[in-house]
């Protein structure tokens, strides 16, 4: 029997990974339009928002199976990916939203607000599922990025709001530069332990930017909030950045 070519390999893995993800990924479609539905009739957007967020979805979709680990082992991405896929259906209309108008409604705030804490608190409980049936890189990194995608559009509509000035979106794109410092850095793309101190001031950043959001918080306490989130995000990745370097050293 002749091996099977490279391009043939890829080509199977593909296809294992639509199979695995293509139901879930057509449930999490749907999701995801629904709750930009709901956001079209709040913010009396036009039909081309729709367009926006199916794009976003479609990105999403693409990363996912370009992701999965071809053995994962079931028949489909699992329970705790699956409350994943439903933040995600969650946090993408928001993000259109940043692309699509500036909101200026006070109830619109609060929709925007509301939303996004649901997000957070399924961001809680994919975090028990995965702990009960067993964590897994992918799901891992899915979490992380979906999290760290929320930061980023949250800090974009704080901004957008006017209370705060555009150094309020280094809170998004600060694990962004990470990224980017860690290829041009090889201990910084070393793995990190798990840490509650992490987990913790993620928390806290989203909490605090959904504060800068509410109307009723002025633009002074709004910055006030948002530096002391920054700086406590500046101080954690410090500390992870000194451990890489130290725990690599001279690798």
């Amino acid at each position: 029997m002749m091996p099977m070519s490279h391009d043939s390999s890829t080509y199977q893995g593909w296809r294992t990974r639509l199979r695995l993800t293509g139901p879930d990924l057509a449930v999490g479609l749907f999701g995801t339009l629904a709750a930009a539905l709901l956001n079209m009739w709040v913010f009396e957007l036009s039909e081309g928002y729709l367009v926006r967020v199916g794009a976003l979805y479609v990105v999403l979709s693409v990363l996912v199976v370009a992701s999965l680990p071809v053995l994962l082992g079931a028949p489909h991405l699992g329970a705790a990916n699956r409350v994943t896929l439903g933040r995600a259906a969650l946090v993408l209309p928001l993000a259109a939203l940043t692309i699509q108008l500036q909101v200026t409604s006070v109830h619109g705030y609060w929709w925007i607000i509301a939303v996004a804490t649901v997000a957070m608190i399924l961001d809680g409980v994919d975090g028990c599922v995965a702990r009960r049936r067993g964590p897994t890189v992918f799901g891992a990194r899915f979490d992380m990025e979906l999290d760290a995608f929320l930061l980023l559009v949250l800090t974009l509509m704080v901004w957008q709001s006017g209370k705060v000035g555009p150094w309020v979106v280094l809170i998004g794109v600060l694990r962004y530069l990470f990224v980017v410092a860690s290829w041009l850095q090889s201990s910084l793309a070393a793995e990190l332990p798990p840490s509650w101190r992490r987990q913790t001031i993620c928390v806290v950043q989203g909490v605090a930017l959904l504060v800068c959001l509410g109307p009723i918080i002025p633009a002074t306490m709004a910055s006030m909030i948002a530096f002391a989130a920054l700086v406590t995000l500046v101080t954690s990745f410090a500390v992870d950045v000194h451990w890489l370097s130290r725990s690599n050293k001279g690798r």
